[in-house]
């Protein structure tokens, strides 16, 4: 279904609010990576060159005490996202109030305004984190059209994304949110095939919508990460020390049992005494040995998801193959990860997280077609589940 577009609205003269994704990492107000701020420039420089007023609201961290609010507020961001602009960028530091208005109603068009961070709604029974109806209805008052740009969210039924679209006679996407559908809906209804899906991360219950929701699609499912080891403990391998969910391991039989030969698990994998870089480690096959743990897959594990990944047209990555922030564990990841960007003539989609960290390190991103914004919202989507903060959005 077709969702309505920023560049579907007539902007002009009008005060646009824009949910966008400013969720960046901070510390003693120092942005670490703008990537996300980045990444909303397109919709809201659509919106200013078509005279348009864009008024953007974000969340950022978690605010539980009057003592976040310090670390967490967006000023940092509107300061950073005035230089991307290279234009002044008005920040008010509220979330509501005369302030705000007075700031808002004395908008010229081609302005950008950004809201405090719609968290701080949070210390008062967590308004904006349970879209409380009063505030979206407020937050609505304070503009003529609402575009939700912010993926990272869209699993999330907040005042800032449903609560404003619920009170606007329609709500349309933002480019990023725009391309998220489009990548990720694609992948999930309908793949070019062959479609590989490489799922990793340390559990399995982290994961089991996604692999049930893709036993029917995928033709194949590359398993790799410490959720390996509770399918190794269900198929009666010995896992040592090895990550497991003991009460998943019922659950692992039955995915072994439906996804039959398209489920390929690693074969060998790179085991260690302690959780550690500087223990000592080695590559063994099938079983793993007592007192040692599994931290990455292994050669030939590498070597047979590399053959799988060859003749692929579709590939989602989510999760990494082992423990990768560590260099003696971080081969499998990385390995996949070029095999991934060699990939010339395929989709390919990374799902947010560690494997956005592992494309970076490894310099393949540019090579990638789609990175998602969204770690969380991308898992929920590619489990087949309704978005709140898309479902939100006005079909065309």
């Amino acid at each position: 279904m077709a969702k309505l577009i920023v560049s579907d609205l007539d902007v002009k003269d009008k005060k646009v609010l824009v949910r966008v994704d400013f969720n960046v990492p901070i510390k003693n107000g120092v942005i670490g990576d703008d990537n996300r701020i980045v990444a909303a420039l397109p919709t809201i420089q659509y919106i200013i060159d078509n005279n348009g007023k864009a008024i953007l609201f974000s969340h950022l961290g978690r605010i539980k005490t009057e003592e976040d609010k310090k670390e967490l507020s967006l000023r940092p961001v509107a300061e950073r996202l005035s230089e991307l602009l290279k234009k002044p960028v008005t920040f008010v530091p509220a979330t509501r109030g005369k302030e705000l208005e007075d700031a808002i109603n004395n908008m010229k068009d081609g302005d950008v305004l950004v809201v405090e961070n719609t968290r701080f709604e949070d210390l008062d029974g967590k308004k904006e984190s349970k879209n409380d109806p009063e505030l979206g209805k407020y937050w609505a008052s304070l503009g003529d059209l609402y575009v939700n740009d912010a993926f990272g969210t869209a699993h999330r039924s907040h005042a800032s994304n449903v609560g404003i679209s619920s009170n606007m006679p329609q709500a349309a996407a933002g480019f990023l949110m725009e391309k998220e559908i489009k990548f990720l809906g694609d992948a999930v209804e309908n793949p070019k095939h062959p479609f590989v899906a490489i799922l990793g991360g340390a559990k399995v219950s982290d994961k089991i919508g996604v692999i049930s929701n893709l036993i029917e699609k995928a033709d194949k499912i590359l398993v790799g990460g410490g959720m390996t080891y509770t399918f190794y403990a269900a198929k009666g391998l010995s896992i040592g020390k090895s990550l497991v969910e003991t009460d998943k391991i019922d659950l692992a039989k039955q995915i072994i049992a439906e996804a039959g030969d398209k489920l390929v698990l690693p074969v060998d994998n790179v085991v260690a005494t302690e959780f550690s870089n500087d223990a000592p480690h080695k590559v063994v096959e099938g079983d793993i040995p007592d007192g040692y743990m599994a931290l990455d897959i292994g050669p030939k594990s590498v070597a047979e998801f590399k053959d799988v990944l060859k003749t692929a047209k579709t590939v989602v990555w989510n999760g990494p193959m082992g423990v990768f922030e560590m260099s003696n564990y971080a081969k499998g990841t990385l390995e996949v990860g070029e095999a991934l960007g060699d990939l010339t003539d395929a989709t390919t989609i990374i799902g947010g997280g560690d494997s956005t960290a592992a494309a970076k390190q490894l310099g393949i991103a540019p090579k990638i077609t789609h990175i998602s914004t969204g770690g969380g919202a991308s898992l929920e989507y590619l489990e087949g589940k309704e978005l709140p903060g898309i479902a939100a959005i006005t079909n065309k």
